[in-house]
């Protein structure tokens, strides 16, 4: 994923630079990218199944929205997590897109 091609808030481009720092290069994908300029939807190559909408729109400045969609949209976690910080928001994705513990194989 090209982060600078991306046409999206600044501090989503943060947020997902991080990601990829801390992560790996090619381990994220966007979901779609033709989303809105202030949301980003990702999942990671090895299990699209999972997915985190990431958006600044509504939120204080500097500050993430966070929506979790699992397999079965009845545990979808839909505004649940609002106004978090780039660490708290960081923390969360990496539980639920990268902890073995949360996958179903």
């Amino acid at each position: 994923m090209n982060i600078w091609a991306i046409d999206i808030d600044i501090p989503l481009k943060v947020l997902l630079l991080e990601l990829v720092h801390q992560f790996g290069e090619n381990t994220l994908m966007l979901i779609n990218p033709e989303q809105h300029y202030q949301a980003a939807e990702i999942a990671t190559f090895n299990d699209k199944r999972l997915s985190a909408y990431i958006y600044t729109f509504g939120q204080n400045r500097g500050y993430y929205g966070l929506d979790l969609k699992y397999p079965i949209v009845a545990h979808n976690i839909i505004g649940e997590n609002e106004n978090l910080s780039l660490n708290q928001t960081l923390d969360i994705i990496a539980i639920h897109l990268f902890s073995e513990n949360f996958r179903q194989h």
